[in-house]
């Protein structure tokens, strides 16, 4: 009988992840079945035998902190986020993990792009917070760039990352005020500025793109914003968030069955979900 997996959240009707599991479940020639379960936060004790007797499962939004109760041990990324996202049964043992920490290094190396050099990071809510700590948690001289009113959040996260790493360099700066001087390794959007229906927008300016020697776009939809194809135009090293995407899955499929792919398959892979996001949406 093929093993059963999943994806637990609430509204998923644009969720990419079927296509992505299936194909890496083919590209390691396993007989697995990957369903979409939707359930409301105040469903989740009525569906939990269900939820637990899957192989493996995948959370998103709005379950990924309610869900740690029902698990038995959380790995170290799981507790540095206090977030799950991927849940792995072995034996009747649920460890959680947070793995898209994992896709979001896995997508920075790939591009050989310098985490741990002079980065640039737009915004700092939810996925931005996350890329924040692993930038600094990998030695980067770390610029958070955000809107006035997003201050207090940007400077949250600079203690919660001290409390982590106390020599950690921070720097908050307002986005309308980026230092163009300063040569960067690396340019991050964790903003949603560009993204899909309002895509003729770009996070900053032409001028702050040139100072970058690699740009990533956490946002998947479209598969190349106007930063990426202002910083793509420019010859920088470019990647967008179908990376993470795909990263985060092919971890999910370490953890839970121990299976390695080929770079040339998981290149193919993002660029063929990036051609079906189009068109999906466009």
């Amino acid at each position: 009988m093929s093993k059963q997996y999943a994806l637990l959240g609430e509204s998923l009707k644009h969720t990419m992840s079927p296509p992505i599991h299936e194909r890496l479940f083919a590209l390691a020639g396993r007989q697995a079945e990957y369903s979409i379960i939707e359930l409301k936060a105040d469903e989740l004790e009525a569906n939990k035998d269900r939820l637990l007797s899957l192989a493996g499962f995948n959370i998103t939004i709005p379950h990924k902190i309610g869900i740690i109760p029902y698990c038995d041990t959380l790995a170290d990324s799981a507790k540095r986020y206090n977030s799950v996202n991927c849940i792995d049964n072995k034996n009747g043992v649920h460890t959680g993990y947070n793995t898209d920490c994992d896709g979001f290094l896995k997508t920075i190396a790939a591009m050989g792009a310098n985490l741990g050099g002079r980065v640039l990071l737009l915004g700092c809510g939810g996925v931005g917070r996350m890329m924040a700590i692993e930038a600094a948690l990998a030695g980067a001289e770390l610029y958070i760039a955000v809107l006035m009113s997003d201050f207090p959040l940007a400077e949250q996260a600079a203690k919660e990352i001290i409390a982590m790493k106390p020599d950690a360099d921070i720097t908050i700066v307002e986005i309308g005020g980026i230092d163009t001087s300063l040569h960067y390794d690396l340019l991050m959007n964790a903003t949603p500025v560009g993204m899909y229906p309002k895509t003729d927008a770009c996070a900053v300016s032409d001028k702050v793109i040139a100072c970058a020697d690699a740009v990533f776009d956490v946002i998947y939809n479209p598969g190349e914003t106007q930063l990426l194809q202002k910083a793509k135009a420019l010859g920088k090293k470019c990647s967008g968030g179908m990376a993470m995407l795909v990263y985060q899955a092919v971890s999910a499929h370490e953890i839970w069955d121990g299976d390695s792919y080929k770079d040339a398959d998981i290149a193919q892979l993002i660029a063929d979900m990036e051609k079906l996001v189009e068109e999906k949406f466009q």
